[in-house]
């Protein structure tokens, strides 16, 4: 053999182990960094929240950490933002009598609605229970919430079952004038829309997409527990009943897929609902922390939701501006995190 032949011969085999090293290093490259194999999957456990007026917003979800403390009480009405209507009773009614007579719905419309007795023993108001007698009765509707303002047609709604609770009671009811109540919603709405914020994060990945598995793994180390809807994870706060600090969310799909670990996700969304959290928990600063800590960990980078890589400078104006958002809400006696702003802002 000709040292002419070798040397091609040599070449190819050169350019084959060239081809081969490219095509492993591709491969690697494009598939999705999956999570270690010895960390345990999430179990079910995240605390509902504390029970409210808006009850059918409650999100159960999961944790691996021990069970949290119960939920905290319900807060009652209050006429800061909820429309009260008095019922004056004949003579005092059961809890099973004013249970049997309550409507079959606890809404008004988009408005949660909720009747609450004097209690005869405690001279405390509350939801009526078995075993119970309660001397008077108020009705409530909340003036806005996230939808919008209390109109007139879910005004007239409130009425009617005002009137069908009292009329099954023997009660007498005081209903406001509904010009005004609707008045008093408009404003309220108007207060509300002008002081919520909802502020989000975009975690991208620098060059190999995450698995969901990487990405719960990485979360779970700051935290993070799994929720009941796919592709979504919480931060739970520190406060027994209360909304979680942070969430966290990637696509659904991927989430679903039958083989999660070959599922590539390129970006997550790390998100914050300001007036439902307390400002001590300083959930804002939680938040930068936590998403510089996933891009370091993950070989992710920070970004607004057009793809830009967010500066320190920008995220300490944001934090300014929180500040203030945090005085007028306390100024209002609706603080961040409060069951007043809980149910404003939902």
């Amino acid at each position: 053999m000709s040292s002419f032949t070798l040397g091609l011969i040599l070449l190819g085999a050169m350019v084959l182990a060239a081809l081969a090293a490219w095509n492993t290093w591709t491969s690697r490259r494009h598939t999705p960094r999956r999570a270690q194999a010895a960390a345990p999957p999430p179990v079910p456990v995240e605390p509902r929240l504390g029970p409210a007026l808006d009850a059918e917003r409650q999100e159960p979800v999961f944790d691996v950490a021990p069970p949290l403390p119960l939920p905290e009480r319900k807060p009652g009405l209050d006429a800061l933002i909820d429309v009260l209507a008095p019922i004056a009773l004949e003579a005092p009614v059961s809890g099973e009598a004013a249970l049997a007579a309550m409507p079959p719905t606890r809404r008004a419309g988009s408005k949660p609605f909720a009747i609450e007795g004097l209690n005869a023993h405690s001279q405390q108001w509350e939801t009526p229970h078995p075993g119970q007698r309660y001397g008077s009765f108020q009705a409530g509707v909340q003036l806005a919430n996230r939808v919008g303002a209390l109109n007139e047609i879910e005004y007239s709604e409130f009425v009617m079952k005002v009137q069908a609770f009292a009329d099954a009671v023997n009660g007498t009811p005081d209903v406001p004038e509904m010009l005004d109540e609707v008045a008093r919603a408009r404003e309220l709405d108007q207060f509300a829309s002008g002081h919520d914020a909802q502020l989000s994060f975009t975690l991208r990945a620098r060059q190999a997409a995450w698995s969901p598995g990487y990405v719960q793994q990485h979360a779970a180390r700051l935290g993070f527990v799994a929720g009941a809807l796919p592709g979504r994870m919480v931060l739970p706060s520190a406060t027994p009943g209360a909304p979680p600090l942070l969430g966290l969310s990637f696509d659904t799909q991927a989430a679903l897929a039958d083989d999660p670990e070959q599922a590539a996700l390129r970006q997550l969304s790390l998100s914050l609902d300001v007036p439902q959290v307390d400002r001590r928990e300083q959930p804002f600063a939680r938040m930068r922390e936590t998403a510089d800590a996933l891009a370091a960990a993950m070989d992710g980078v920070v970004t607004d939701d057009n793809g830009q890589p967010i500066q320190p400078q920008a995220l300490d104006v944001i934090g300014a501006d929180l500040e203030q958002l945090y005085d007028t809400l306390d100024s209002r006696d609706l603080a961040a995190g409060s069951p007043l702003a809980r149910r404003l802002f939902s």
